[in-house]
């Protein structure tokens, strides 16, 4: 998924006013002492892509069902979406929910 930016120019106006998508995500904190694999899919057969650094906060795009992880915040098999074919486990995620906070990804 990709964050495409909106440019809203007011009729009339002197000055621009500029909005990103991206400032209205919602960051969520990885847990805490964790450097965390982000896949390429919903799932720990998929290959790792990069890692995390600790205190890291990542948006969530969209969320989608995978393989079951147990992790700091639970077992889940929630995968979060949290940049274009990039996934992490919920596990790992502090969202404040044991379900879905976002959309379900396409």
């Amino acid at each position: 998924m990709s964050v495409d930016r909106v440019e809203e120019v007011a009729s009339g106006a002197t000055g621009e006013a500029v909005t990103t998508a991206a400032a209205a995500l919602t960051y969520y904190p990885v847990a805490p002492g964790v450097r965390l694999n982000v896949r390429s899919g919903p799932g720990t057969s998929y290959p790792v892509v990069r890692v995390l650094a600790e205190g890291t906060k990542v948006p969530i795009f969209c969320q989608t069902p995978g393989t079951s992880v147990s992790g700091p915040y639970g077992t889940t098999n929630i995968w979060d979406n949290i940049a274009d074919s990039q996934f992490v486990s919920d596990a790992y995620v502090r969202t404040g929910s044991d379900g879905y906070v976002a959309a379900r990804c396409a």
